[in-house]
């Protein structure tokens, strides 16, 4: 038995959980996989009653979990950050759920950002998920700072970048401070390239900005290297910048990126983009070993919670992430399958592609195609 913590969140996190919940009932009934669910009301609901963010009792309980789903999190009423960094991120930490695994497919169906045919939109992002430029280094400086102080920012600056920069003629400076270490790398490569050879592609693209930023990348590139040739699948490097480019010019040359956590970050999203929007991007922070979370990228949209224009495609694939990591890969493959067929008939289209149908009848949608029915 899978056991999995469900947290729906806030806005129309709720709305596509639920979604995401009737079509794993309905593939957990046709392949006979067993599947316990457990919500908890974690939010900002949860946090504006009790003042609580994130228990420590709550995360024990999570300890027990197999996988987390996660619905969205944010809302208006409560300051930015409280929930994203008290929730999403002590998760992330917590369970060290290294890597970020975002599909980027473009479904027969959805409209193209881009001009032309290009069905041949299919990539894999394996974006390191806890170092980089989020480890947290960083501060500020200003003038009225202790002379000690500013004279270790001084030197340290003046040492690695001979700039000569005289803190006494600034108002303030601020510095960000990125990591990488060996064992990070190596691990979320090892899992990149293993990825890439289950699913017998045939070049992995790595990303980063070895041209200026030396030290951090230069580290990254030895590690590509070795795992390029420990796993027996060939490797490439690209800058961030020429790789954005390409995903507009030509995103069919990508098979698999790797990605340090900042550039993921940004690259993902332009992803979405080409892959239809938000709505139908799913992502799984995943320790291998441990718990793993998995969501649809989009947010909690507060300004339309509750009015069924919520997309559920990204947290049912996200699900369909889930069913795959858990070891269900024949169940994970039909879910992916139904929504491809409701998608590619074009008689489903959620508001946020210009069509008119619900979360909810979006979600009855996939469910029909699972049971083998129709109406």
């Amino acid at each position: 038995m899978s056991k999995i913590a469900v947290i729906p969140g806030d806005g129309i996190g709720p709305e596509v959980t639920r979604e995401a919940l009737r079509v794993l009932d309905e593939v957990a009934r046709g392949d006979s996989i067993s599947l316990e669910f457990e919500e908890f009301p974690l939010g900002a609901a949860h946090y504006l009653e009790t003042e609580e963010v994130l228990p420590d009792e709550t995360l024990e309980r999570l300890e027990e979990k197999d996988a987390v789903l996660l619905g969205a999190l944010g809302d208006p009423r409560v300051k930015p950050g409280v929930l994203e960094k008290g929730i999403l991120l002590r998760l992330r930490f917590h369970f060290d759920q290294f890597v970020n695994l975002r599909p980027v497919k473009l479904y027969d169906g959805i409209p193209s950002a881009l001009s032309g045919d290009r069905r041949g939109v299919n990539m894999w992002f394996v974006r390191e998920n806890t170092e980089d430029f989020y480890v947290g280094l960083g501060g500020r400086v200003t003038r009225g700072a202790s002379r000690s102080d500013l004279v270790l920012k001084r030197k340290a600056y003046e040492a690695k970048f001979d700039i000569g920069i005289d803190l006494k003629d600034e108002e303030e400076m601020a510095y960000q401070i990125g990591v990488i270490t060996r064992g990070g790398a190596r691990r979320v490569l090892d899992y990149a390239f293993g990825l890439a050879k289950s699913k017998d592609l045939d070049l992995v693209t790595s990303v980063d900005k070895a041209n200026v930023l030396t030290e951090m990348y230069g580290l990254w590139r030895e590690e590509v290297a070795e795992a390029s040739a420990r796993h027996g699948v060939p490797s490439e490097f690209q800058y961030v910048d020429a790789v954005a480019l390409h995903m507009i010019r030509n995103p069919e040359r990508f098979k698999l990126l790797v990605t340090p956590n900042l550039f993921g970050d940004i690259l993902t999203d332009l992803g979405a983009a080409l892959q239809g929007g938000l709505g139908f991007a799913p992502s799984g922070n995943i320790n291998p070993d441990g718990v793993s979370m998995f969501e649809p990228v989009h947010g909690s949209a507060p300004d339309i919670a509750g009015l069924g224009l919520a997309n559920p495609v990204g947290a049912i694939l996200s699900s369909a992430l889930m069913l795959d990591t858990l070891g269900h890969s024949d169940a994970a493959a039909k879910v992916e399958e139904a929504v491809q067929d409701v998608l590619r008939d074009g008689e489903h289209g959620t508001p946020d592609i210009g069509g008119t149908t619900s979360t909810s009848k979006m979600g009855d949608a996939v469910v029909e195609r699972l049971a083998g029915t129709s109406r």
